[in-house]
């Protein structure tokens, strides 16, 4: 195919990435879903997130953490 030095209007470019364990089962990742390997492992991931599974940590006592005096 001759390059006719015309840009291409809404051409997809993808980064490439290097392919990494899933988070949920281990197999490689994919680009569509990375860094996961499937829609279902990238929904359950957001599943734990939005049910609280995963949280920051808070300080014990909150004075201490405020910093008043």
């Amino acid at each position: 195919m001759a390059d006719d030095g015309k840009i291409r209007v809404g051409a997809k470019i993808e980064p490439l990435r290097k392919t990494r364990a899933c988070a949920e089962c281990g197999r490689s990742s994919v680009r569509e879903h990375y860094p996961f390997c499937s829609d279902r492992c990238r929904s359950l991931d957001l599943s734990r997130w939005l049910n609280g599974s995963y949280a920051i940590p808070v300080a014990d006592d909150e004075t201490k953490a405020s910093n008043e005096e």
